[in-house]
């Protein structure tokens, strides 16, 4: 490994300034908004801050299948809308019940939870709204977008990954389980966002969309694995968010099953196996290689 753990190459602050320009464009403004209050709610949520590592997926596959970054915009708002909504739901007292994300009181105490409920969803259909209008794609590669962000958020990603988690609470899991409940949860958005950069560059390549799929299932069970590590290791002030959550719910984690140790092995033996899955790219994989590096050794 050849990164700094708190700061990524150029391209990282590239795509998050694309990223944030973008949003700021293409959120409602509550100026014109029907609901001005739904409008900023769902400002609060999609632009307080964060590590934007899903976008910046979209941005590295892309550039990886030989588009331009501005392909990449409409389907890096369109993840991170689904995100930003996903976390605003998890945040509900219905859920994990968390007063602080990204160091900000969580959208349903800076609101108040009605409101933040109808921002999340809101955001998840503008999600798919900008596919389905926005950016100059062809028809095919907004279907097949579309299909790759609704099968990663819902019954078969995201959303039945989140239903075993809120099952799960207070009972002890086994390793295989636990690695299929964040496969859904975490791992399936992650690889999705690779596989929406590499169809907003519309270019056919069975062996590079093979190789983003290896590639984003290592590394989404990377990363939470390390975000169970940081859950014990980080104080408050470092994660933005109450540190120990998982053990206030109940949760089974990494640790708790394989100890710190095995656990911070386990996380690099598969961001290992995610660089090795573009080794045949060069150069051009470096980006998504650089962000494996990060997700590993983050300290938030």
């Amino acid at each position: 490994m050849n990164s700094d753990p708190n700061r990524l190459e150029p391209f990282a602050d590239e795509a998050r300034a694309r990223l944030q320009a973008a949003l700021q464009r293409l959120l409602p403004d509550p100026a014109t908004s029907a609901s001005p209050r739904l409008a900023e709610a769902m400002r609060y949520a999609a632009l307080n801050g964060g590590k934007r590592i899903r976008p910046m997926l979209v941005y590295a596959a892309c550039r990886l299948a030989g588009g331009e970054p501005e392909r990449a915009d409409v389907a890096a708002v369109a993840v991170e809308a689904i995100h930003a909504y996903s976390l605003v739901h998890d945040d509900l007292p219905a859920m994990d019940d968390d007063d602080l994300r990204r160091g900000k009181p969580t959208c349903h105490r800076a609101f108040d939870e009605a409101t933040a409920i109808l921002a999340g969803d809101t955001l998840h259909t503008l999600a798919f709204d900008l596919l389905a209008g926005s950016g100059d794609y062809s028809d095919a590669a907004r279907v097949a977008m579309v299909r790759v962000l609704c099968r990663a958020a819902g019954g078969t990603g995201m959303a039945a990954g989140q239903m075993l988690d809120m099952a799960a609470h207070g009972r002890l899991q086994d390793p295989a389980a636990l690695e299929r409940m964040h496969y859904l949860k975490t791992g399936r958005l992650i690889t999705a966002s690779l596989l929406l950069g590499y169809h907003a560059a519309e270019r056919a390549d069975a062996d590079l969309e093979a190789a983003l799929i290896a590639f984003g299932d290592a590394i989404g069970l990377a990363f939470q694995i390390q975000d169970d590590i940081l859950d014990v290791t980080a104080d408050t002030d470092q994660l933005g968010k109450p540190s120990r959550s998982d053990e206030k719910h109940g949760k089974s984690t990494f640790p708790a099953l394989l100890g710190l140790d095995a656990s911070r092995q386990r996380a690099q033996a598969l961001c290992e196996q995610a660089r090795a899955a573009l080794d045949g790219y060069g150069a051009a994989a470096r980006p998504l290689q650089q962000l494996a590096d990060f997700i590993v050794q983050r300290t938030h």
